[in-house]
């Protein structure tokens, strides 16, 4: 069958939401057929989706300019022969004047078409004679002949079938210059077979919270409520809005609040299913009996999984049902598809619709025949608890037994029912809990608060706490989930000591994050742990650190780095990463966040992926692996979205702006750092500030601004209420002492302290606790670019020897790229070529085409025949400037003055001045807004590659 794709984007405001698409194809026919070319699509859509209001929408648009023939079917009449095109008929134009206008038969239609043709008496012999497809399709065209016509028909599935089979005959042959538009709309499209179709699938989230907010009467800045309330209705609707608005309709204020419990199960759902089942009424007893087999059979399975086509085949032959054959439509009514062996409801809604217009004792005794026909085990006790007609206190003992040493969501999915069978309400409010921690656990925090809020609010709850906590941790405020996971932990420790230790853990990355060094180290000596175990190592080691006892908190760290190498428990091996990486150990911090990947992806703790990822790119990140951090970041951004965890894009965000950085110049940097900033900013992560500002500086070096670069880094250095995370801010350190150097900014404090000799003062100090091995040299450096003329070249070869026993590319073509330019200002222009051209291919070598592109420039100005970007786009205009002409151009294009330019450069405000005329000549320009226009360039478009950028700039936006 044809199918229509619609357009992503259509620029007008909509009421019908998440329809724009669908909307754009509806239009784009009737435009057509204003022009005088028909054609025919079929809308097909399950109940409730929204397509009899898109049928109106069109129906309303073309009135006002020409007649409409509209019908929906009625159910009723399915088995009257022709009831249905008689039906259509009644709103034709018969009779008198309307008649002889429309003359006879068509052209070529032969006495059939006359014969069949309605009279002028009406539509009625239609009932007693029929009518030919033939014949309709020239009345169509006939009284389309006028003005264009559009022919709409709803639930043409329930259509008798002579009626439907004219119609499609008809529709099938509408086409330019007919001047007649057809749309159907049908609930099968087996109905429409070989018409162009639109299938409308169920609205994403976020038009779906758009109509809530309509449903409800929130606008944009109203208070929309309880956010769990509004997961759970969004979640339960499935994307079909006729279901959410009965859902919404059923709650009361204080419901939609979070002031009221919502009730379970929820009601307003009875309208979409009852239309749902009410399409399977004219099937054989036996194939409703399969369909409803097939339907209990999923209770057991993961959602998605789909059912066991085995299973269900022994349980319908057990029940004298009809034997399934998938391959067969006509067995199951095309409401089942088989991918593989597993069996899969081709409408979900339609399972639950099932399930819920079953008479109860039928639904029970599925659910009873499969629980005996399964092994013994948890699939059997889930479908015995679906047969259980009330609540069962041994069914939700052995329930919860069972799913011990599940995966998370098969746990969580047991400890629900098994707290739905619950009579005692102390113990089912503890199995709601527990299911909440197990849903977290497997990635939908949504459904986590959902169960949550079942359990109840029972005072002084200790493990809701907990639960609580760590759900503000992947998406609240830092500073509150440290809070709260520190009384949870007060609470638990009496009783559970086990889980009182995990909440003082996440209280302590709480604190990480929020850049509270004092809040984690009380967080940490509060952890138990017995000596010698790696968490014992860990928490003492990292306390010593922070204590400035480094002799002592490395040893241990390396301790608990030795100790997980023989772990595969995931947060034990996220903890060995931490450590590496405050040792410096890059590599053993990469090899121990590979393995935690690993370790994660086999629990099935989805949870965790977001974070493991994110350790594994920061770890890739520091050791100049700057490809590999961008790919798992990017991996772990698509996980902490699904995951429902926006504090985990923050810093992943940050990471990419940092990749970035490097290699795709500052619009892809700005859109990750913009990102992070946004995600951060409301939820206090300092971390992921510290680290996207990092990038914003960095990829302003890129771009020739030493100026901003340093604007930027000074608060994040320096004291103050803006200064950087306590673990990150360092590492900031040697980008903020070029930036200064080069732009000259280096103001005086009151008391004569010069705030980048402190800073590189500070730097020295951390130097000396790390053992990163790039640290060395970009100490050296930063002295080289503080020291006196005499000494800078020392200086400089003290940190190149240091980049040849660390190695890694980028860092050392930095260092020669400061160290060819100072050699180029000081005339020594011959000498600076060899460091600057390494500094070149250092640069091409890893990637950095923003760098690359500077190291060209100086090059060029050393005199030196370089490859300059090709004269194609806003890079055409220079091709005739010297390389310092394009310099200066491009600087004074981005706005700069002369002597922010002569800053840049390092040449004097008269060079600027005698360039620039140079170039308003060459160009042909009078102005400096003149040269902007001309040029209309961006250091994206010269330092980066647009491809990176566009991929992710459109990462960075994702909602």
């Amino acid at each position: 069958m044809p199918v229509v794709t619609p357009p992503t984007t259509v620029h007008r405001p909509l009421r019908l939401y998440g329809r724009s698409g669908e909307l754009a194809v509806l239009d784009t026919l009737l435009t057509r057929l204003r022009r005088g070319d028909g054609g025919a699509l079929a809308l097909t859509a399950p109940p409730g989706t929204g397509r009899t209001a898109l049928l109106d929408h069109a129906v309303a648009a073309h009135r006002p300019r020409g007649p409409v023939l509209h019908t929906v079917a009625a159910p009723a009449e399915r088995w009257v022969p022709h009831s249905g095109v008689h039906a259509l008929l009644c709103g034709a134009p018969y009779g008198g004047a309307a008649a002889a206008s429309h003359g006879g038969p068509p052209e070529g239609a032969g006495d059939g078409a006359s014969r069949d043709a309605p009279g002028p008496g009406g539509p009625d012999h239609v009932l007693r004679d029929g009518l030919a497809p033939l014949a309709l399709l020239g009345l169509l065209r006939r009284l389309g002949a006028e003005r264009p016509l559009l022919v709409c028909v709803d639930d043409a599935d329930l259509w008798d079938p002579d009626s439907r089979a004219a119609l499609v005959f008809a529709a099938r042959r509408l086409g330019p210059g007919s001047r007649v538009a057809v749309l159907i709309g049908s609930g099968d499209e087996g109905a429409v077979a070989g018409l162009p179709a639109l299938r409308l699938g169920p609205l994403d989230d976020g038009a779906a919270a758009a109509l809530l907010d309509r449903l409800t009467g929130c606008g944009a800045d109203a208070d929309r409520g309880d956010p769990v309330v509004r997961a759970e209705l969004v979640r339960e609707a499935a994307g079909n809005p006729r279901l959410l608005t009965g859902l919404a309709a059923h709650l009361t204020p204080d419901h939609l609040a979070g002031r009221t419990p919502l009730p379970h199960p929820l009601p307003g759902a009875d309208d979409v299913l009852d239309a749902h089942a009410a399409r399977l009424g004219h099937l054989p007893a036996d194939t409703r009996t399969l369909l409803l087999i097939a339907a209990a059979a999923h209770a057991h399975e993961a959602e998605g999984a789909g059912a066991d086509l085995a299973l269900v085949r022994r349980a319908a032959a057990s029940a004298a049902a009809s034997d399934l054959a998938p391959h067969s439509p006509g067995s199951t009514a095309g409401m089942l598809q088989l991918a593989g062996d597993r069996l899969h409801f081709r409408e979900p809604l339609m399972r639950r619709a099932l399930l819920h217009r079953a008479p109860p004792h039928r639904r029970r005794a599925a659910h009873d025949l499969l629980a005996s026909l399964l092994a013994p085990g948890l699939a059997s006790l889930v479908q015995r608890a679906c047969a259980a007609p009330g609540p069962d206190a041994a069914l939700a003992v052995a329930l919860e037994a069972a799913a011990v040493d599940r995966p998370p969501a098969e746990r969580a999915a047991a400890l629900a029912r098994a707290a739905a069978l619950t009579p005692d309400e102390a113990a089912r409010a503890a199995r709601y809990t527990a299911a909440a921690e197990q849903t977290r656990l497997a990635g939908d925090p949504g459904r986590a608060r959902a169960l949550l809020a079942r359990a109840g609010t029972r005072a002084g709850d200790p493990a809701a706490h907990h639960v609580r906590g760590l759900l503000v941790l992947g998406d609240g405020p830092a500073p509150d989930a440290h809070a709260i996971l520190l009384d949870a932990a007060r609470l638990l420790a009496p009783r559970d000591p086990g889980r009182a230790r995990d909440a003082l853990l996440g209280a302590a990355e709480a604190a990480w994050a929020a850049g509270d060094a004092l809040g984690y180290l009380d967080a940490l000596t509060r952890i138990p742990a017995a000596p010698g175990h790696d968490l014992a190592h860990y928490r003492d080691g990292m306390c010593a650190v922070l204590r400035g006892r480094l002799g002592e908190g490395h040893a241990l760290l390396r301790r608990c780095l030795a100790s997980a190498a023989r772990s595969h428990d995931p947060e034990t091996l996220l903890r060995a990463g931490a450590a590496g990486l405050v040792l410096g150990d890059l590599d053993a911090a990469c090899r121990a966040g590979a393995r935690a990947l690993a370790a994660v992806r086999a629990s099935g703790a989805d949870t965790l992926l977001p974070q493991a990822l994110e350790h594994l790119a920061y770890a890739e990140l520091r050791a100049g692996r700057h490809a590999r951090a961008r790919a798992h970041a990017r991996e772990g951004l698509r996980a902490a979205r699904r995951t429902g965890r926006p504090n985990a894009a923050a810093p992943l965000h940050a990471v990419l702006a940092l990749a970035a950085s490097v290699e795709s110049g500052t619009r892809a940097c700005a859109a990750h750092a913009d990102a992070a900033l946004a995600g951060a900013a409301p939820h206090g992560l300092v971390q992921a500030t510290t680290l996207a500002t990092w990038a914003q500086a960095r990829a302003d070096l890129a771009a020739g601004r030493p100026a901003e670069a340093a604007a930027r880094l000074e608060p994040l250095v320096g004291p103050g209420p803006r200064r950087g995370h306590f673990a990150t801010r360092m590492l900031a350190v040697p980008c903020y002492v070029e930036a200064s150097v080069l732009s000259g900014r280096r103001a005086v404090r009151s008391g004569g302290v010069d705030p980048v000799a402190e800073a590189v003062a500070e730097f020295a100090v951390w130097a000396s606790r790390t053992t990163d091995p790039q640290v060395p040299a970009q100490l050296a450096r930063c002295r080289a670019l503080l020291a006196p003329a005499g000494e800078v070249a020392g200086r400089y070869g003290e940190a190149l020897a240091h980049h040849g026993r660390a190695g890694g590319d980028f860092e050392q073509a930095r260092t020669r790229l400061l160290f060819g330019s100072w050699l180029r200002r000081r005339r020594r222009t011959r000498e600076a070529r060899e460091p600057l051209r390494d500094a070149l291919v250092g640069f091409e070598r890893c990637g950095a085409a923003a760098w690359a592109a500077r190291a060209g420039g100086e090059l060029r100005a050393a005199g030196e025949a370089v490859e300059a970007p090709g004269p194609s786009g806003a890079s055409a205009p220079l091709a005739a400037l010297t390389p310092q002409q394009q310099r200066i151009a491009r600087c004074v294009a981005e706005g700069a003055t002369n002597r922010e330019v002569a800053l840049r450069l390092s040449v004097s405000t008269r060079t600027v001045d005698h360039h620039l005329r140079n170039v308003f000549a060459a160009l042909g320009v009078r102005s400096r807004t003149e040269l902007a226009g001309l040029l209309r360039t961006g250091p994206e478009d010269l330092y980066g590659p647009p491809g990176l950028q566009d991929r992710d700039e459109k990462e960075a936006a994702h909602p």
